[in-house]
C-alpha cells in the first residue's frame, strides 16, 4: 500500500491572504455605498483601494509564490471540462492551488473588478460619455453575481473535496503532498497594507480625493466638494 505522504503545506501566502479578505471588505463596502451621496468619498476610497489590490494580484501573479502565480493555474479547456465532469460524478480531480473553476473566477473577477473601478473613476472624475455611469452598474452587479457564484462553488468544493478552503484561505494551509508555498511573505503583505493605509490616510494622492485632518483619524473627501465649500465659505464673507 503507498503510504499517505499527504501533511500540512502553506499554500497561501500571507500577500494573497491580505489581498483576498481586504478586497472583500473593499468590494462589499463599495457596493453598500454606491447609491449613497453621504458617503460617495468612502465609496470611491473603496474603490481605489480596490483598484490597487487588483493591481497588486496581477504583479504578484507574475512575480508571486508557487501557488500565487497565474502559471500555476492557467488550464486548458479540456482540462476544465474534465475537472467539471469529475465534479458531476462526485470524484472531483484534487488540486494543491486554484482549481480550474475557481482559475476562470479569479481571473473573471480581476477582469470584472478592473473594469468597475476603471468605469467608475471615469465617471467621478467626470471624463468619457455619460453612459458610462450605467455600464459601472452593470459591471459592478455583474461581478456581485460571480462572486455569488464564486462563494457557492468554494461551499461545493468543500463539500466533495472533504476540506475547509475558507479556512485555507485564513490561514494558508492545505493538506497535501506537495512543496509549500515560500519567499518574503511578510514583508511583501505589509508593503501591500501600507499601501492601502497610504490612500486612506491621503498620503498617497488619489485622483479627485484630498486628505483633510480633522478630530481622530483624517478624513478623505472629494475635492469637488472641497471647492464647493471653499465658494460658500468666500461667499459669506
Amino acid at each position: 500500500m503507498k503510504p499517505n505522504l499527504a501533511h500540512r503545506t502553506l499554500v497561501w501566502d500571507l500577500p494573497v491572504r491580505v489581498f483576498h479578505w481586504t478586497l472583500v471588505l473593499s468590494f462589499i463596502g463599495a457596493y453598500l455605498t454606491g447609491e449613497s451621496e453621504r458617503w460617495r468619498d468612502v465609496h470611491v476610497l473603496l474603490g481605489y483601494t480596490a483598484g490597487a489590490l487588483v493591481v497588486f494580484r496581477v504583479i504578484w501573479g507574475l512575480v508571486g509564490t508557487r501557488y500565487a502565480r497565474f502559471a500555476g493555474f492557467l488550464y486548458r479547456p479540456t482540462e476544465v471540462v474534465a475537472y467539471v465532469r469529475s465534479l458531476l460524478a462526485r470524484r472531483p480531480q484534487h488540486f494543491v492551488g486554484h482549481n480550474p473553476a475557481g482559475a476562470i473566477a479569479i481571473f473573471a473577477l480581476l477582469a470584472l473588478l478592473f473594469a468597475t473601478v476603471l468605469s467608475g473613476w471615469a465617471v467621478f472624475v467626470e471624463i468619457g460619455p455619460h453612459w458610462l455611469e450605467g455600464v459601472h452598474e452593470v459591471v459592478s452587479n455583474v461581478a456581485l453575481t460571480l462572486v455569488g457564484v464564486h462563494v457557492a462553488g468554494v461551499i461545493l468544493s468543500s463539500w466533495l473535496h472533504r476540506e475547509n478552503l475558507v479556512g485555507a484561505m485564513i490561514t494558508g494551509y492545505k493538506v497535501a503532498d506537495a512543496p509549500p508555498a515560500s519567499g518574503r511573505q511578510l514583508t511583501v503583505a505589509v508593503l501591500l497594507l501600507a499601501v492601502v493605509a497610504g490612500l486612506w490616510i491621503g498620503y498617497i494622492p488619489a485622483p479627485g480625493l484630498q486628505a483633510r485632518t480633522g478630530l481622530g483619524l483624517p478624513t478623505a473627501i472629494s475635492a469637488q466638494t472641497h471647492r464647493a465649500r471653499e465658494h460658500e465659505h468666500s461667499r459669506r464673507h
